[in-house]
């Protein structure tokens, strides 16, 4: 299998009993290592502004944005999402031509004072897969897979994000069975 990186896993109904069940999950690193990605459709019921207090920010800009629960590996760990640009952040990895993910502090800083990225998503912990698990898992149904859409991350509320893959998609995915036929 090519490399998923910069795509979208939309979950099956095979993940309904678990903690990926409903999401959309956006593939930052993808091979023979194994794979990453932040669920970017699961808000934690937490705001920027209990980050900016946690971590003593002096300026708080955009203290309303929802954090995101990005998976369940190292919950602890914050990752941001953003268009790329020419900031130079301490810990950046350029996903595709317009999607970086940044994990450093910098960035929070610069958010929080009104120079950092007008537009981000940001994710406390991630999904990981061992190599081979996530091929192993799309194969057996768990994943649909989808080159990303940066408009979707960015520019759709998340409580519509679902709803937006099941339009590009072309299909309504509530009613996807959970059962797959293999010929």
């Amino acid at each position: 299998m090519s490399s998923l990186r910069n795509h979208f896993l939309i979950a099956m109904p095979s993940l309904n009993d678990s903690i990926f069940s409903h999401t959309i999950t956006y593939v930052c690193e993808h091979d023979e290592s194994g794979a990453m990605g932040l669920v970017i459709n699961q808000p934690l019921g937490v705001e920027m502004d209990e980050i900016y207090r946690q971590l003593k920010c002096s300026d708080e800009q955009r203290a309303d944005t929802p954090v995101l629960c990005g998976g369940p590996v190292q919950p602890e760990r914050g990752f941001i999402l953003h268009p790329a640009s020419n900031y130079d952040w301490e810990s950046s990895l350029q996903v595709s031509g317009d999607v970086s993910l940044t994990a450093s502090r910098d960035i929070i800083d610069a958010i929080a004072n009104g120079t950092g990225p007008q537009q981000f998503l940001i994710a406390l912990g991630y999904a990981g897969w061992a190599p081979g698990q996530l091929e192993d898992e799309i194969a057996n149904n768990a994943w649909l897979t989808l080159p990303a859409d940066s408009a979707l991350m960015f520019d759709t509320p998340i409580e519509q994000r679902w709803g937006a893959i099941s339009r590009q998609l072309g299909i309504d995915l509530n009613l996807i069975s959970g059962t797959a036929g293999h010929a």
